[in-house]
């Protein structure tokens, strides 16, 4: 007797292997695929497209490293009044200033993005950035010119802000629509290398540089030294996103190819994406998107950003040597990092992310214990334990986050979404942690703070729909080989299911 059709048994060899797309063609009742609907990468492309957007990415984070590296030192340069507090609350102030403009970036790059085209608004945000930067660097302290000083060095946090709202959500979808569906948590994963790269060069420069200068130098003119670098790091990573084409998925979108085989919801063929139908529509990915990156962004900016102040301020450890062993944690996670990207792409995004929330959840308590006995050792244990918690998101958050939205919003929405959350949760982490250490008189308040940011990601990530190897929902299949995508239309073709 022939064994029924639903039998897997006898599910040819290509079914089962793409099995995942499959399933979500069903789900959406989508018509079957094309070879044309197919989209086959070009690996050298794919890997300038990573390379370029995490070199923004790793700028972006130099930039904001560096700042919040040298709060001490900035706010004895621009706000030289008041007591050490008072100069640390208001340098990490300006510090959240940027933040406050970044949803206005995203509100205004991201539609543009899906208008306009990805490359173009990446290479915009790349010039603002660098220039933003640059010009921090040539500001006079507030000894020369008063509170010229401050309103200038607040004028061009903003610009960086700015630039900042249009940026993670552009690489981030860069990368992911140029990846193919099976390798995109590995291909997404650099990004966040590109994030620890910046931080690791921010943090390596002012340990140097404090090393080498004294204190009077770096009031003087060394805390100038980080700033200005940003120029020619610009040139560069704009010159890489110039030579870049667009992403298959948008082009496909441009040309109206973009069919209904792709595991999404209804698009229209149009590429415009107003800020209107984001939020009417898209309301609840929006949601979940907040919910994921403001407990990631909070546990990143305390440990990446914060820690180093908390060592020095909190708890009177030497700047350098709290420096140093932070550096070392972060370049261990940039040698793993890329293996936690392949990892959610052979378990998935849930599993690695539900690990990375659970690990703060559990961890942070006795991680700050650890630090506050103030031996070295025990601090770079502290911080190593939650360094693990940390890159088991950084190294899948990058392919999680743009697969929430389908290819024509996609770009609009998760850079709304985005830099909402990091606005309200990521950017005033320190000042909202150093205002609570001062009001509770306990430095275990950023151990807490963490905790709750952990318990809202366990729910989002509850919440989420599990996305690795199907394609992002309005784009075609993106597969590696010309043979892969004949076997997946042979092997749809051959499934009486479809």
């Amino acid at each position: 007797m022939a064994a029924p059709d639903n039998d897997e048994s006898v599910e040819p060899a290509a079914i089962r292997r793409h099995g995942v797309l499959f399933r979500a063609m069903e789900r959406t009742h989508r018509p079957k695929l094309r070879r044309s609907d197919i989209t086959v990468t070009d690996e050298a492309a794919v890997k300038r497209a990573t390379k370029a957007a995490a070199l923004g990415n790793a700028m972006e984070w130099y930039d904001f490293g560096i700042y919040s590296y040298l709060a001490a030192t900035m706010g004895k340069v621009f706000f030289p009044s008041g007591s050490d507090t008072a100069q640390l609350l208001s340098s990490f102030a300006t510090f959240a200033v940027a933040f406050l403009v970044r949803p206005v970036g995203g509100m205004v790059f991201g539609p543009l993005g899906d208008k306009l085209g990805r490359k173009r608004i990446l290479s915009i945000t790349m010039i603002m950035m660098a220039v933003g930067t640059f010009a921090i660097g040539l500001i006079p302290a507030h000894a020369s010119i008063g509170l010229w000083a401050p309103a200038l060095l607040i004028f061009f946090r903003l610009v960086q802000g700015f630039s900042t709202g249009g940026e993670y959500g552009g690489a981030s979808t860069f990368i992911a629509e140029y990846a193919p569906d099976k390798r995109r948590g590995f291909f997404g994963s650099f990004l966040e290398l590109g994030t620890l790269a910046g931080y690791v060069g921010a943090s390596g420069l002012v340990v140097v540089l404090t090393s080498v200068l004294s204190e009077d130098q770096m009031l003087s003119w060394g805390w100038r030294v980080p700033f200005l670098v940003a120029a020619p790091l610009g040139l560069i990573g704009l010159y890489l996103r110039l030579k870049l084409d667009e992403t298959p998925a948008f082009q496909k979108l441009e040309e109206g190819d973009a069919r209904a085989a792709e595991a999404a919801d209804a698009v229209e063929t149009s590429a415009t994406a107003d800020l209107g139908k984001i939020f009417t529509r898209y309301w609840r990915p929006l949601l979940l998107c907040l919910a994921l990156v403001a407990a990631y962004n909070i546990t990143d900016y305390m440990l990446l950003s914060y820690m180093p102040t908390y060592l020095s301020e909190e708890l009177g450890y030497g700047t350098n040597h709290g420096l140093l062993v932070l550096l070392i944690v972060m370049v261990l996670q940039m040698c793993v990092i890329s293996q936690v990207g392949r990892l959610s792409d052979r378990f998935g995004r849930k599993p690695l992310l539900m690990a990375g929330m659970l690990g703060f959840l559990v961890l942070s308590v006795p991680s700050f214990l650890l630090i506050r006995q103030g031996n070295v050792v025990l601090i770079g244990l502290g911080l190593f334990l939650m360094g693990l918690s940390l890159v088991a998101m950084l190294g899948t958050m990058s392919s999680a986050l743009p697969a929430i939205f389908p290819t024509h919003v996609r770009y609009g929405s998760l850079s709304v979404a985005y830099n909402l959350s990091t606005s309200i949760f990521g950017g005033t982490t320190p000042l909202v942690i150093t205002a609570l250490i001062s009001v509770f008189g306990t430095n275990l308040m950023p151990a807490y703070y963490a905790m709750a940011a952990a318990v809202v990601g366990v729910v989002a990530v509850l919440c989420m729909r599990e996305t690795a190897n199907e394609p992002l929902a309005g784009s075609p299949p993106c597969v590696e080989t010309e043979e892969e995508a004949a076997e997946l239309v042979e092997a749809q073709s051959g499934n009486p299911r479809l």
